[in-house]
């Protein structure tokens, strides 16, 4: 893939963007696990003061069956911060879909009009077992389906009302709790045709890992297609996610990520993640992890910036495909996928605090300048054509390996 000379911009492209970074409860990061299952303190409080001072819009408070809990982390973030958006990530199996209205309503009045939710459905049956969740996988996107009717019904029903559906069943409820606006953005992921149909259909938001711009493009076009049959009048925002590796210039950071796929390889296989994890010893169930291992078993680099060793390295667990670069080549990078569509882009890197602080700084002024230019112009400016990373002639990863 070239990348084109032409200043016009793309018809895909989203006239914004706004930029999400993930919580972290204390500082063990993947590069130097620190075992713990608590929280420090002192370190969520200056990571999620960073997130606001540096200019992030959202964060996301991470699920899973052995970590904390997502909406009292969310709360806590509110209270923090006066303008950051809280993004609770919320599995439908571990609560009733009106009490879960109701705490996110609650979350939403106590924060003026900041929260989200982001429902996972489950990628993986032997998680979802461990707090009692036997749905086979499609049936558990059925229910999410469920869930988020009653959700919106919950937050804007001025008079009781009754349900009797396949998964939930209740008399007379309401009116619920109102959130502090009309309602409350809700956002969904997943590759799998279940994740798509629901998502195209209902969600506010859906989700992606950082993939390949012509793949992904191929995706947002599935979501919209889908979105249109089921007469919708507006589209899902596009929230894409990645790990960016930065350094000074683009050869200072390459040899960083030889680097530190080298520790998350000794990490990962040190750990057994996949056997403690998911429940298998054998690779990932869901959809996602094993587009991130095909692509990253194609090749190693894609576009401008785009590295796959990383999700190579963790066996494809979670988000964890990464751009490398300078900041110039990875705010461009990051830009390729705003032409693409993405007006929600999330990035957190591998040595957690450091890299939201570095991107604060060096990254998004980056983004937000050459989107300022074209909401001027109308016009690309000469970022992306100025630093073309990958797509340079002569770019040789090997050349990069070895110079580690």
């Amino acid at each position: 893939m070239t990348e084109p000379s032409s200043t016009e911009l793309p018809a895909t492209a989203s006239p914004q963007v706004e930029f999400i970074s993930l919580s972290h409860l204390n500082p063990s990061t993947e590069l130097n696990p620190v075992p713990s299952r608590g929280i420090d303190l002192a370190y969520f409080r200056r990571y999620v003061r960073w997130l606001e001072e540096s200019g992030y819009d959202y964060t996301l408070l991470p699920y899973g069956s052995n970590s904390a809990d997502s909406f009292v982390i969310a709360s806590a973030v509110g209270q923090l911060t006066e303008r950051l958006r809280p993004i609770v990530a919320v599995r439908p199996n571990t609560a009733f879909p009106l009490v879960a209205a109701q705490q996110l309503a609650t979350l939403d009045q106590l924060t003026e009009g900041r929260a989200v939710v982001h429902l996972i459905s489950g990628g993986s049956d032997a998680e979802q077992a461990r707090q009692g969740d036997y749905l086979p996988k499609d049936r558990r996107y059925d229910r999410t389906s469920e869930f988020i009717d009653l959700l919106r019904r919950a937050w804007t029903e001025t008079s009781p009302f009754s349900h009797s559906g396949e998964f939930y069943k209740f008399d007379d409820f309401g009116p619920g709790f109102a959130p502090y606006g009309k309602t409350i953005p809700i956002s969904i992921g997943g590759q799998s045709d279940a994740a798509f149909e629901v998502g195209g259909a209902k969600a506010d938001i859906f989700s992606f890992w950082g993939e390949p711009l012509a793949d992904l493009r191929s995706e947002i076009d599935r979501v919209n297609g889908i979105a249109a049959a089921a007469g919708r009048a507006d589209r899902p925002r596009i929230w894409v996610t990645f790990r960016p590796i930065i350094a000074q210039t683009d050869k200072l950071a390459w040899e960083k990520a030889h680097d530190y796929v080298a520790k998350i390889e000794r990490t990962f296989k040190g750990g057994n993640y996949h056997k403690r994890y998911l429940g298998t010893a054998t690779g990932p169930q869901n959809v996602g992890s094993q587009r991130a291992l095909e692509f990253a078993a194609q090749s190693d680099v894609y576009d401008r910036a785009l590295w796959t060793r990383t999700a190579a390295a963790t066996g494809g667990a979670g988000a964890s495909t990464a751009l490398v670069g300078s900041p110039e080549t990875v705010a461009a990078a990051i830009l390729d996928y705003v032409d693409q569509g993405a007006s929600l882009v999330s990035i957190r890197g591998y040595d957690t605090l450091a890299d939201a602080i570095d991107y604060g700084r060096y990254i998004l002024p980056l983004v937000r300048q050459e989107l300022a230019h074209r909401a001027a112009t109308g016009k690309r400016g000469t970022l992306q054509a100025d630093h073309p990373g990958a797509l340079a002639p002569g770019f040789d990863l090997a050349t990069s390996a070895a110079s580690r």
